[in-house]
């Protein structure tokens, strides 16, 4: 079973370019993890929406239009990928004051199935720049969610989250750690999630096959054109909860594949 996920960077113009499609058949997808389509399931066309083979599930935001978004694609027809749920949001606590809970839950950033075997998460998590209040936003976004995982798993799931981490764990994982310490998505406080993350026995599976790997990276900024010198971050993640660390037979990056800021990452299991 493959799955793959990737930051589209827009879902429309990644479809009308050209990129989406060879996904699923060159890449023989089982299941294909979108983030930031920046779109609406009634905004794409048909053959995007309904792919042939496939079951398709969208989230986006609840109010601004054209930003952040998640989608997921899953094979139909395999005993192994039998859907027993979909869900959009993460399950907070309703007693968190001060409208949290809902705001966690307004700008489409999660999309979860339910297996037989395992529970897959996609998510694309907030990016803590613009201010002082997207980095607070960002953080209680991420302690929600190692909550819910966490939920998950007491109730007996096996639960795999990929998709768009927003920050670089340690220096191996971005070109120029000592030039971004003090810049979001390098930030001391947004890396130690990452660690609570692993010491809750969730293990970033790459890494993990690849512990001294260097100068792999998912994200490379257009402005600066940092992709021709692979002046790079890795900012998009496979976590799997321990127990699966045995059906996990191959892991990687697609970094030669255009179409986005970010390449794709798979995970056979």
């Amino acid at each position: 079973m493959k799955i793959i996920s990737w930051n589209t960077n827009g879902l429309r113009a990644t479809a009308k370019n050209g990129f989406l499609f060879p996904l699923f058949k060159k890449e023989k997808t089982d299941i294909l993890c979108l983030q930031e389509t920046k779109t609406e399931a009634s905004q794409l066309p048909d053959n995007v929406r309904n792919i042939p083979n496939y079951y398709s599930y969208f989230s986006h935001p609840k109010e601004k239009k054209g930003y952040s978004g998640v989608a997921i694609y899953v094979k139909k027809n395999s005993p192994a990928l039998k859907i027993k749920e979909v869900f959009y949001e993460m399950n907070i606590n309703k007693n968190k004051g001060g409208g949290v809970a809902s705001a966690l839950n307004a700008e489409g950033r999660i999309v979860g199935v339910k297996f037989k075997d395992f529970t897959l998460i996609n998510g694309y998590f907030p990016n803590g720049g613009a201010g002082p209040h997207r980095l607070k936003y960002k953080l209680e976004f991420y302690e929600e969610f190692l909550k819910f995982i966490l939920k998950l798993r007491g109730k007996g799931e096996n639960v795999i989250f990929c998709g768009d981490i927003n920050t670089a764990h340690n220096e191996i994982d971005l070109a120029r750690p000592k030039a971004n310490e003090k810049n979001t998505g390098f930030l001391p406080i947004e890396r130690a999630w990452i660690s609570k993350v692993i010491k809750n026995k969730f293990i970033d599976i790459w890494r993990e096959k690849n512990p001294n790997k260097k100068d792999v990276y998912t994200y490379w900024d257009q402005k600066t054109r940092s992709r021709d010198r692979n002046v790079g971050w890795r900012l998009d993640y496979f976590f799997i909860d321990e127990k699966l660390l045995k059906k996990v037979k191959n892991v990687g990056t697609l970094q030669n594949y255009m179409g986005s800021d970010h390449c794709p990452i798979y995970l056979e299991i």
